[in-house]
């Protein structure tokens, strides 16, 4: 009987520790804002929404590669096209850097201030101080131009960096919240995804650093 019962709380033991490695590794996972195909969608995804523009857009002027912008859609997604607005109206994407290219999804990743720094160990895990945005998955799909929230493994995870794809990507498809479109500079864009990166990586060589983001009204580009 003790042989057996030593036995058991060995086993117990190794499952407890098992476990808790297990949980700290998926952990580690979530602290890194970024889009990946597999990520799974949220139960509640508004349907049949026809995107209307704001009367403000997003202006995005790189140090090298021209001009992007973007119209953005509160109807659609209200809460993380305010916490866009209010990022940029503090000048929080100032200085920072598109992170990451990749033409084999179609996309690029930036709006990580930890990018305004060297450390390229932790390009992609910054965040603003201001608590996550709930998912607002939509039907919309991912298209060419379309502007979408980067988040961690959690479908509630989006903070203050964005994407851009430019391509079809139905793997994206109520799975990230849509919250804008790309109305010009959508060959700048291109150019960006095709930027060298350093080798194995989807981190440009040379940085590509976004000088300001500002908002306009949106009359002055038809």
């Amino acid at each position: 009987m003790k042989k057996s019962a030593t036995a058991f709380l060995a086993a117990l033991m190794f499952l407890v520790l098992f476990f808790s490695a297990c949980n700290e590794k998926t952990a580690d996972t979530t602290n890194k804002a970024n889009v990946n195909a597999d990520a799974g969608a949220a139960p509640n995804v508004k349907s049949a929404v026809k995107p209307q523009p704001d009367a403000q857009v997003a202006v995005i002027e790189t140090a090298d590669y021209g001009r992007i912008v973007i119209e953005l859609y509160p109807n659609v997604a209200p809460k993380m096209v305010e916490r866009f607005k209010k990022l940029i109206s503090e000048k929080f994407y100032d200085g920072t850097a598109i992170h990451r290219v990749d033409p084999s999804l179609g996309i690029i990743q930036g709006g990580d201030p930890l990018t305004k720094g060297n450390n390229t160990a932790v390009y992609g895990t910054g965040n603003s101080p201001y608590p996550n945005v709930p998912a607002e998955f939509s039907d919309i799909p991912y298209e060419r131009g379309t502007l979408g929230a980067a988040r961690t493994s959690d479908v509630n995870g989006a903070n203050c960096q964005w994407f851009i794809t430019l391509k079809k990507q139905p793997a994206f498809d109520k799975k990230y919240t849509v919250f804008g479109r790309v109305i010009d500079g959508i060959k700048n864009a291109e150019v960006i995804m095709g930027a060298p990166t350093e080798t194995g990586g989807s981190r440009p060589s040379d940085k590509v650093v976004i000088k300001s983001v500002t908002l306009q009204l949106r009359a002055n580009f038809p």
